[in-house]
């Protein structure tokens, strides 16, 4: 570990928790709303740069590694969904990872992420990552103490790797008040299609947000390297979140505007007037059930 690790280390207790003789203050919301209408407008223009952003990366082959943390119930979802619906979805993945197989567990810590790279042309969204040891794992008790501390030491080496590599790494943490996080869990729990967001680990956190203030802190301390930055995200409000992450995100690699201009149709082929089409009837079909809802 070099002396600047070693000085940080020594400000953590034995726990690998931050010293502190005062907790931190929870966050209070400022309940501020992004108007609906102005918001659906930008975004479409957004849009449309986003559209410019990947007809750039694909023509000058670049790799692209955009990495989502944050509280649970901050919005990273929503953001990576307005991210990636303009797009070609073969050039751009989500990955998602769940917890670990056996084998997983038995591999260097970054062997799994590793084969979610992208290559030439493409971008990669994790969400959530290799951070996790950093976070939940580190929280819940997951991991060993020297699991922690030794990622907390490679991590930086490893995305200096990445960026010397040619590979483009962006990473964002999505802040939310405690207020807004359990007004989100609220809002989940009383809506049975999304109750599925709200895992037995997001009710766990809801009793460890200092614990997890404290982790982000350690995390932010040893990770935020000049060649990988941590870009943090007000995510009070979704759509003023989402809008100003894209903004943010479309900064990052400056780019042309190379999409094709209008493209003439040629004339379509005649039919083929010997063809005759089957009945309708002929073949297993979908009930319309909403067709006297249609208008004339």
């Amino acid at each position: 570990m070099s002396a600047k690790s070693g000085k940080k280390k020594e400000k953590a207790s034995t726990n690998g928790t931050k010293a502190t003789e005062n907790p931190p203050k929870r966050r209070q919301s400022r309940r501020r709303r992004l108007n609906k209408t102005f918001y659906e407008k930008e975004l479409k223009r957004l849009h449309l740069e986003l559209v410019k952003w990947q007809y750039w990366i694909k023509e000058k082959d670049l790799r692209v590694v955009l990495l989502f943390e944050g509280r649970d119930a901050a919005g990273k979802g929503g953001i990576i969904k307005r991210i990636t619906e303009p797009l070609q979805p073969r050039g751009v993945r989500v990955i998602a990872l769940g917890k670990p197989s056996d084998r997983e567990k038995t591999q260097w810590y970054f062997q799994r992420y590793i084969e979610h790279l992208p290559a030439a042309g493409e971008i990669v969204i994790f969400d959530r990552s290799w951070y996790n040891r950093a976070g939940v794992e580190r929280v819940m008790g997951f991991c060993t103490n020297r699991e922690y501390w030794e990622f907390l030491r490679s991590a930086p080496e490893f995305e200096r790797m990445l960026v010397r590599s040619g590979t483009i790494l962006i990473k964002y943490w999505l802040s939310v008040s405690d207020e807004e996080q359990e007004r989100r869990f609220q809002s989940r729990a009383k809506d049975p299609t999304r109750r599925w967001k709200l895992s037995p680990m997001d009710l766990e956190a809801r009793d460890r947000w200092v614990e997890y203030s404290k982790a982000k802190d350690i995390m932010f301390e040893y990770t935020d390297i000049p060649e990988a930055r941590w870009y943090q995200v007000d995510a009070e409000d979704k759509r003023a979140a989402r809008l100003n992450t894209i903004r943010h995100l479309l900064d990052q690699i400056k780019y042309k505007d190379i999409v094709p201009g209008i493209i003439e149709l040629p004339p379509r082929t005649p039919d083929d007037h010997d063809y005759k089409r089957p009945e309708q009837d002929a073949h297993f079909t979908v009930p319309d059930h909403y067709g006297d809802q249609m208008k004339r």
